[in-house]
């Protein structure tokens, strides 16, 4: 989620359950910097070393296959957004981006699309990459269950994480006043993390009130393995201070729990494939937890369980529920390259695009200048506005703010020679998340990344609830 040189992980790893929620998880720099070396390079794209001159031919062909977006609000009109319906077309899963946590556009072109996607292409679910747990509560509020208001709800379940923020509220309130309307297709929210900052009471639960009903004789080893797991709900605490021994332990017993319930049921039962995948969920997370901090490829390799576990998320929702889905996540998991390749080397975009093909597309977000909230500490819940200048010479942004359209998507699939060969080299670009740094920035070749481009001119931060 955040692209930093500090020693803390570059995409927000923990969203928010409770109000321990924090942002990041820790990654010594040392270990990045090893596995970079190891790797031989940290760019992204195949012609990152090989500079290409920004011309003006390139912003002619990209003015010509550039829409206009005059508005980011959830409730301008639909028609400017048909273009980007005719380059999504039949796709199950739509991957939107976002190059920093905590811009205000951001939010509201996300409810923007997903309102769209909802009244005119079929779309029921808005899947985001919060923790599994968080979404299983916000769905229960846009399903109608409780009382009181989504700010509320939001204060609470996102606390601390960079999802707490009016214009997130916004949206879960228009979710629930659009399902009491009564459309013949309700719309949902997922969560498709693992579970951070924790896995919250409801997926134990569940899975032993599912044993409990179907398996009684596989009950008491669960509940023997839960109890040494459970209540979960600091991960950075967790990780930081539990001995690896001990959690690697957890991790078996997070695992045999998960092969007792695959063992208590069949396919076709929707009890029991939920209470897979809640005990699948606890599997992962714990698996997750046994990362050596000081081990770059133990980093590495828990960066892509974590996308992988995002991806399978949000593919077994699909096929559950069937419709289709919205899913939001920082630019570096919805794309098929991340701006850092080799702590993510697999993201979640990758997988979808692999699994559902051209029933996947990913739409990238840039911006050329603003603020966003940022924190100096993940540790702190300190949000406070970052604000950058305009892109310079040599930035991805600074030829895109150069597009006819001052805000605009295009389809980057459609782009044209000159277009085309500038997209495929990686350049610096803005990308931030929980904390951001510009020394240095990191490099990312947009057209290997994304099917399509969004980019604003201009960015404010985000409201705080």
């Amino acid at each position: 989620m955040t692209v930093t040189r500090t020693p803390i992980d570059r995409r927000t790893l923990l969203t928010a359950t409770t109000a321990t929620a924090t942002a990041a998880l820790l990654i010594p720099a040392t270990a990045a910097t090893a596995a970079a070396a190891a790797a031989g390079t940290a760019a992204a794209g195949p012609t990152a070393s090989r500079p290409v001159p920004e011309t003006a031919a390139v912003s002619t062909e990209l003015d010509r296959i550039a829409h206009p977006l005059r508005s980011t609000e959830p409730d301008a009109p639909a028609a400017g957004l048909r273009a980007l319906g005719a380059m999504i077309g039949d796709a199950r899963v739509v991957g939107l981006g976002e190059a920093t946590h905590g811009s205000h556009e951001f939010f509201t072109m996300k409810h923007r699309v997903f309102r769209y996607l909802v009244e005119e292409k079929g779309f029921t679910t808005f899947a985001l990459e919060a923790s599994w747990s968080a979404g299983l509560l916000i769905d229960a509020f846009v399903q109608g269950q409780g009382d009181g208001d989504a700010r509320t709800l939001v204060r609470r379940v996102m606390a601390g994480s960079p999802w707490q923020r009016r214009e997130f509220a916004d949206l879960i309130s228009w979710m629930r006043a659009y399902n009491r309307s009564g459309p013949q297709h309700p719309v949902h929210f997922v969560g498709t993390d693992l579970g951070f900052p924790g896995i919250g009471e409801q997926p134990f639960s569940e899975v032993t009130a599912y044993l409990r009903k179907a398996a009684p004789a596989s009950l008491s080893s669960v509940e023997q393995s839960y109890a040494a797991l459970r209540p979960f709900t600091d991960a950075i605490g967790y990780i930081s201070h539990t001995p690896l021994p001990e959690r690697r332990r957890n991790a078996d017993l997070a695992q045999q729990a998960l092969d007792l319930v695959a063992a208590a049921g069949r396919d076709g039962d929707a009890d029991y494939e939920w209470a897979v995948q809640h005990a699948r969920n606890i599997a992962r997370t714990f698996a997750f937890t046994t990362m050596q901090v000081d081990d770059s490829g133990s980093v590495v390799a828990a960066q892509v369980l974590r996308d992988r576990a995002m991806a399978d998320n949000t593919l077994w929702w699909q096929r559950r529920h069937g419709g289709k889905v919205l899913l939001s996540a920082h630019n570096g998991h919805v794309g098929y390259r991340a701006s850092d390749p080799v702590l993510y080397p697999t993201p979640q975009g990758a997988h979808l695009r692999a699994a559902l093909g051209a029933g996947y597309v990913g739409i990238g977000f840039t911006f050329g200048s603003g603020s966003f909230l940022t924190e100096a500490d993940p540790f702190a819940d300190d949000w406070r506005s970052t604000t950058v200048p305009p892109a310079t010479l040599g930035m991805n942004e600074y030829l895109l703010d150069r597009v006819r359209p001052r805000d605009y998507y295009l389809d980057l699939r459609q782009a044209p020679p000159a277009a085309r060969t500038w997209l495929d080299t990686a350049r610096p670009t803005y990308d931030a998340g929980t904390t951001f740094t510009s020394t240095p920035l990191p490099t990312l070749a947009l057209g290997g990344s994304y099917d399509v481009l969004i980019h604003l001119h201009r960015v404010r931060a985000a409201d705080k609830l």
